[in-house]
């Protein structure tokens, strides 16, 4: 299993991506395929969705990758075979920040929840993200109301909202923690207090660290 999960953005060891990714091979011209996730931001405006979208892609290729965006709403309520085939093109994923509550109800109506965690357990994609992204591989997602609101999966979706997390980690992870420059730093110190007061595992990231995981091996940078 391989993953590289920032606090905010690339933060401040892309290289370490790169290195993870090394081990994928298939290149081929333009660099390393990436499948970029964005549906956590499915919440705003189009025009501004696209930017975002954009600044992504302009990140990672500047590490000499080649991004795609697999738009998730593109599969909902679909076979989920299409999405697995879909998936399976891009030997790594990079998932964006956003709503952590938008981007779990995505993950499951799309199927792509079941087909990211079977190929991170088979070491078949390097699962990179940041905020969001790495939110949602927690096994449960109860608290992070505090700075995502959950209603937007209903004013967006027209779903209920989902609590469990996609169960790929023990233990929540908890970005933007003493970090001054982001907006929500506070709010999440407020998610950090709640876990400990309920006894719940969790990592702190501040902005610019990153949480590895190369096979048995976890290191925060």
């Amino acid at each position: 299993m391989r993953m590289y999960l920032s606090s905010f953005r690339l933060g401040e060891h892309p290289d370490r991506l790169v290195a993870l990714l090394g081990g994928v091979g298939g290149a081929g011209a333009g660099g390393v395929p990436i499948a970029v996730i964005a549906n956590a931001i499915d919440d705003r405006p189009a025009e501004v969705r696209a930017a975002c979208v954009g600044s992504e892609f302009v990140a990672l290729r500047e590490l000499g990758l080649r991004p795609t965006e697999v738009d998730l709403r593109t599969f909902f309520d679909r076979p989920h075979g299409e999405v697995a085939a879909v998936l399976a093109r891009f030997p790594a994923v990079w998932v964006r920040g956003g709503n952590v509550f938008l981007l779990r109800d995505a993950l499951a109506r799309s199927g792509a929840d079941g087909v990211l965690v079977d190929r991170l357990r088979r070491d078949a994609v390097v699962y990179g993200g940041y905020s969001a992204g790495a939110c949602v591989l927690a096994p449960d997602l109860r608290g992070l109301e505090r700075c995502d609101d959950a209603d937007a999966v209903t004013e967006v979706y027209g779903r209920p909202v989902r609590w469990d997390g996609l169960g790929v980690l023990d233990h929540a992870v908890v970005p933007h923690v003493d970090s001054p420059d982001h907006p929500e730093s506070a709010l999440l110190a407020e998610v950090v207090a709640d876990y400990r007061a309920r006894g719940v595992p969790h990592r702190t990231l501040r902005d610019g660290q990153v949480l590895l995981v190369d096979g048995e091996r976890t290191t925060v940078v």
